[in-house]
Order: structure tokens, then C-alpha cells, then sequence
């Protein structure tokens, strides 16, 4: 108190004002932002390292002449492995394999998918077994379930598909020798492995739906079929478009299974993009043409995902 009678503000060790509420928060929030910072700093430069720099560095590539097995002419070239690829027999061939199976595969599985996750919703017992069972073909290795399809389904006259087929009449079929059947086996065999995993989302979008709207609608004599088709698909068609879009950034860049099954073949009739990038970078040497199949992959499949994501947006 001065002699006036007046309060004299409070002052901190060695006569300094004391810091206001607001200033105390703001240093509070910046000493929050570096050690957020801190944390996210070795995880950002990893994710760098390991994704950011390998796909400029596959750009750089992909305009270079880069032939290990003429390592004399390369260099910079620009645009020229694109024109070249433009105009590749080979390169369509493996685009339309690569939406051939991409298609067939998202489809199958959303329509196998919803219609087991619609069953197993009805069920009254065994509900969880059956989940368990389901899910174990998506935590095998893709080239596990390659080699068991083609050691053990697939094999003419021993394997389990011809066994059944010739114990039904219908003969024996050369199913990785055929071109037309070389195709819808790698098709089934991707369908099989990843049906699960469009079953697992769509059934917990159907157990998540209100059941008042199917009593509602129950009272109104709506049958089962309109039920469906006006209530339960449009209540789960954000999950349908997410599953289609995942499993289609899947498909896009499926290898393992294919390698292990036909490896591409009979000749080139199950030879996807991927698979066509892959043989010509690490068979032909042709790294250069082979980054440019690579990053046209890439804008195939960014697109795509850009289209479904706008249509999942725009709906």
C-alpha cells in the first residue's frame, strides 16, 4: 500500500511484473507444439525417406534411357518412354488385363460379400465362429495362397477343382494352360482371399442400422426385396463405395499371387500392369521404360480412386 492508500500490483522475484493468464497459455500451447513437433519429426522424415523420395526418384527414372543391358546409350530422354508407351501393343494388352481383373474382382467380392454378411446376420447361433472363419484367407500371404491354389486346386487331373469336376462329368481342364481360364483363376483366387474383408465392413454397416426403419416399413407391407433395395442400400452405400474403392487400389496393383500362380502367362494373357512393369524393369532390364509403366500405373490408380472418391462425395 502506498501512504495515499493505494494497492501496488504484486511484482515476482527480482521486481519483474508477473506474467498474465493469457501470456501463461500461449507459452503453454508453444512448448505443447514442439514437443508435438519433436514426436512427429523422425516419423515424418521416415515417411519421407520411404515413400516421398522413392516416387520422385521413379519419376526421374522414367524419363531417362536407363537399359542395363545397354548401359552405353543411356541418358536423359524426356518424354520418350511415354511416347513409346503410347504406342505399345503390350502396354494395352496389359492395361485391359488389369481392369478385366480389377472389375471382376471388386464386384465379386461386394456382391459375395454383402450377400454373406445379409446370411450370417440372420443367424441366431454361430455367428462369431463363422467370422472367424472367414476372416483367415486375408491374413494369409498373397503367395501362400498362390502356391496352395496352384499346387493343390489348380492342378490338372490331381488338383481338388478337377477331382471335383471329373467326379461330376464334367472333365479335366488345363485351368493355368488356358488363356480364358488361366484369367478366371487368378480372378476366383483374388475373389476368394479378399471376399472376406468386404464381408467384415458391410456386416457391421448392417448391424449398425436402425431397426425401427424395417418395423416401419414392415407395418407399411413393404416385401423383402423393397425393403432392401429402399432402406438397406442406401443406408450402407457410403460402406460399398469405401470397400470399392479400397479393393480397387488393391486390384490395381495386385502381383504376388499372379507371379506365383501364372507368372504372367499363359504368354501374356494374365499379364497385368504390374506384372508387365515388373518383367520389363527386372527381366529386360529396361528400368527406364519399366518406371514409366510404374508411374502410369500410379496415375491409373490415383484416378480411379479420385473418380469414386468425388462420386461417394457428390452422392
Amino acid at each position: 500500500m502506498t501512504g495515499d492508500g493505494e494497492a501496488v500490483p504484486a511484482r515476482g522475484w527480482g521486481g519483474d511484473d508477473p506474467p498474465s493468464r493469457r501470456d501463461y497459455g500461449r507459452e503453454s500451447r508453444r512448448r505443447e507444439h514442439r514437443f508435438a513437433a519433436a514426436l512427429l519429426g523422425p516419423a515424418f522424415m521416415a515417411l519421407i525417406a520411404t515413400t516421398t523420395f522413392p516416387l520422385f526418384y521413379l519419376v526421374w527414372v522414367s524419363v531417362q534411357r536407363l537399359d542395363l543391358g545397354m548401359p552405353f546409350m543411356n541418358g536423359f530422354t524426356g518424354s520418350a518412354n511415354y511416347m513409346q508407351l503410347l504406342s505399345d501393343p503390350r502396354f494395352w494388352q496389359s492395361l485391359g488385363a488389369s481392369l478385366v481383373y480389377t472389375v471382376s474382382t471388386v464386384v465379386l467380392q461386394v456382391v459375395v460379400g454383402l450377400g454373406l454378411a445379409l446370411a450370417v446376420l440372420e443367424m441366431k447361433r454361430g455367428q462369431s465362429l463363422f467370422r472367424i472363419i472367414a476372416i483367415l484367407p486375408v491374413v494369409l500371404s498373397p503367395a501362400v495362397v498362390g502356391m496352395v491354389w496352384r499346387s493343390f486346386m489348380l492342378t490338372p487331373e490331381f488338383g481338388v477343382i478337377d477331382y471335383l469336376g471329373i467326379t461330376a462329368g464334367l472333365g479335366s481342364h488345363n485351368w493355368l494352360g488356358d488363356p480364358t481360364l488361366a484369367m478366371i483363376s487368378v480372378i476366383v483366387i483374388h475373389t476368394w482371399q479378399w471376399t472376406p474383408f468386404a464381408f467384415m465392413v458391410l456386416l457391421a454397416s448392417l448391424a449398425a442400422l436402425p431397426d425401427d426403419l424395417y418395423e416401419a416399413a414392415r407395418i407399411d407391407r413393404a416385401s423383402g426385396w423393397q425393403r432392401f433395395t429402399r432402406i438397406t442400400l442406401p443406408l450402407i452405400r457410403p460402406a460399398i463405395i469405401m470397400v470399392i474403392i479400397m479393393r480397387t487400389m488393391v486390384a490395381l496393383t495386385a502381383f504376388a499371387a499372379i507371379f506365383t500362380v501364372t507368372g504372367g502367362g499363359p504368354g501374356t494373357a494374365t499379364e497385368i500392369l504390374n506384372l508387365y512393369a515388373y518383367r520389363k524393369s527386372f527381366t529386360e532390364l529396361s528400368l527406364g521404360y519399366g518406371a514409366a509403366l510404374a508411374v502410369a500405373l500410379l496415375l491409373l490408380t490415383i484416378a480411379i480412386s479420385g473418380l469414386l472418391f468425388l462420386l461417394r462425395r457428390g452422392k
